[in-house]
């Protein structure tokens, strides 16, 4: 198996950092691996506290009387100097479960109301999002939006178009416009679902 000899962090910002590894392989061959993460200090990696805490939390709401259109951003990302399509989402602050940052955020980002919903733990458990890059973690949280769009609580450094999208709509994006992976996969259970959030009843 692989092994790690040593970590260096490289930099010291609030929101992400890099961490350089000196890594061995499983036939003993020694390099260096860069692991971006949501981590203050080496302490904090995942790779030293083997928990899987969630650093994120993403929405997945449905919104209206029928529940048959999703809620999306479309939001401006220096990372490809354009525009993507994804779920309203955000980082879990040290007070907060991610269920209640789920409701922060989506007031934050859309100004609608976010009342989570039950579902089997299974579909909440934290998952890696780009795992060769990154030890960030985030858990999806589920629910219904209500009220009015506003921009009255985003943050000046977001960039962000509230998009409440039907089937059509949500087709439309899939094949022409930029996405985020995480947000493509559940669109295609929200195109195929024959009753609101039912492939949350097939685990």
């Amino acid at each position: 198996m692989a092994k790690i000899n040593g970590i260096t962090q490289k930099t010291q910002n609030p929101f992400v950092n890099l961490y350089e590894l000196d890594r061995e392989s499983k036939t003993g061959k020694k390099g260096k691996y860069y692991v971006a993460s949501r981590a203050k200090n080496q302490e904090e990696l995942k790779l030293r506290t083997r928990k899987n805490t969630p650093d994120g939390v993403i929405i997945y709401s449905l919104y209206g009387e029928k529940q048959d259109r999703v809620v999306l951003v479309r939001q401006y990302r220096y990372s490809i100097d354009d525009y993507i399509y994804e779920f309203p989402a955000g980082l879990v602050e040290p007070e907060e479960n991610f269920k209640e940052a789920g409701i922060r955020e989506m007031k934050e980002e859309t100004g609608l109301t976010f009342t989570p919903i039950e579902v089997d733990p299974a579909y909440e458990k934290p998952a890696f999002t780009t795992i060769g890059l990154t030890d960030e973690s985030c858990a999806i949280v589920f629910g219904k939006a209500e009220g009015r769009i506003s921009r009255e609580f985003q943050e000046d450094t977001e960039e962000i178009e509230v998009v409440l999208a039907d089937r059509e709509e949500v087709r439309r994006i899939l094949k022409e416009e930029n996405i985020a992976i995480m947000c493509s996969y559940m669109l295609m259970h929200f195109l195929h679902d024959e009753t609101p959030f039912d492939f949350l009843n097939e685990l």
